[in-house]
């Protein structure tokens, strides 16, 4: 087997049964017993050395096997997992829809009880908001034409439609009155229009606005917003695909269980509902008015249904929440307390159009995704007790092997000890 004289030293350091490769380049007939080497000689069986390598490749191809098995299991974990956030995702969106048609059915609250939102508006009659209506409403199609109004697009109030009664206050309140009746320009020259100064930075009361509101009989008392398009900071991400509204593609709060806090409707941005003439190219760049304005009075405000629903989902808001019992939540942590007037400037609500029909069908789209859905739990749930149980024979497996490792070192040892 060997060149004849050649010795074989052995070193102190103790030998790996780790290393099946180290024990195949040492000869059977140097590290068996003489009985063994006996049985070897005379083909009566294999070496010791050769049985070790042999226990040692079976252990490591059935771990690798389990391994495998293992790493399959946790990826269907991780599928259905995947899988039952979208539906939870998709039952929420369908919360909020069905909210809305059952709400656009209720009888005696369309347009907020038969008020017209420019009677709201006209209410505050010495308000640019006001001015700007009574104008419209005068002179109709042509107060566009007007140089001094010509760049703005509307006021907030109008711009927006909501299905909820209950939803429509409390984003109001949320805004405030001020923020309600501000003024809406495409462009900072649509602002400058609406106010001129004279050479000591005082108003002319004869020109812009309150000239024209001079000329109707009103003036302009209460100070007021005018919001410039073009100047706010657009929303950065994406949008739903395939939803007529063009709403934003936000990512919903999550517990860390992966569910969404109970309670939880949607963000007050993507619940207004924009004229389709609104959707796209209001400002230069092609954004509409909910990446634009709406995106900047709102934000990522959340929509709970109840305030209790709101506090326990506390440390899930960051950019504020409203409820649909009155709870307000501003960014930072200010909480709006105790009984308060309500804004009497609310948005109105989009024209009901075969509600029982679509209400119908919500049903049954959502009784589906409940189906579905406790479906994927039996299958998380049979999936998690295989997992276990791989991950149970996986253990054993490993102990055994880690105890053969041990004992075939040590054996080694015994036999390039020196006696």
């Amino acid at each position: 087997m060997y060149p004849t004289g050649q010795q074989i030293s052995f070193q102190n350091t103790p030998f790996s049964a780790q290393d099946p490769s180290t024990m195949m380049l040492m000869d059977p007939m140097e590290t068996t017993s003489p009985a063994s080497r006996d049985e070897t000689q005379n083909g009566g069986g294999i070496s010791q050395a050769e049985f070790a390598i042999f226990n040692s490749k079976r252990l490591q191809s059935d771990l690798e096997a389990m391994g495998s098995k293992l790493k399959q299991h946790e990826d269907n974990l991780n599928f259905l997992k995947s899988q039952k956030n979208k539906l939870d995702e998709s039952i929420i969106d369908l919360q909020v829809h069905m909210s809305k048609l059952h709400s656009a059915d209720t009888p005696g609250t369309v347009n907020h009880q038969g008020e017209d939102i420019n009677e709201q508006i006209l209410r505050h009659e010495n308000s640019a908001a006001g001015v700007l209506c009574l104008v419209q409403s005068r002179h109709g199609t042509q107060a566009s034409q007007l140089m001094t109004i010509k760049g703005v697009v509307g006021v907030v109030a109008k711009l927006g439609k909501v299905n909820d009664e209950k939803l429509s206050q409390v984003m109001a309140d949320y805004l405030g009155t001020r923020s309600m009746l501000a003024l809406v320009c495409k462009d900072y020259d649509g602002v400058k229009g609406l106010e001129i100064y004279d050479n000591q930075g005082n108003v002319d009361r004869n020109a812009g606005l309150h000239g024209l509101g001079s000329s109707i009989g009103r003036t302009i008392e209460d100070p007021f917003d005018a919001i410039c398009l073009e100047s706010l900071r657009p929303y950065p991400g994406r949008h739903i695909a395939d939803d007529p509204q063009r709403r934003l593609d936000l990512l919903k709060p999550k517990l860390p269980n992966g569910e969404h806090p109970h309670g939880f409707l949607g963000f007050a941005v993507n619940m207004i509902h924009i004229d389709p003439a609104y959707l796209l190219c209001v400002t230069p760049y092609g954004y509409g008015l909910r990446e634009t304005l709406f995106y900047s009075v709102f934000s990522r405000l959340q929509v709970y249904r109840t305030r209790v629903d709101m506090m326990n989902a506390l440390p899930l808001i960051s950019d504020g929440a409203i409820s649909l019992d009155g709870g307000i939540m501003r960014t930072g942590g200010i909480f709006t307390l105790g009984s308060r007037d309500a804004v009497s400037v609310r948005f109105a609500k989009p024209a009901a159009s075969r509600a029982m029909d679509n209400y119908s069908e919500a049903e049954r789209q959502m009784k589906e995704l409940k189906w579905k859905k406790d479906k994927m739990i039996d299958d998380i749930k049979r999936e998690q007790v295989l997992r276990d149980h791989v991950t149970y024979q996986f253990s054993k497996k490993k102990e055994e092997f880690v105890k053969f490792l041990a004992e075939s070192s040590s054996t080694n040892q015994d036999m390039i000890s020196p006696r």
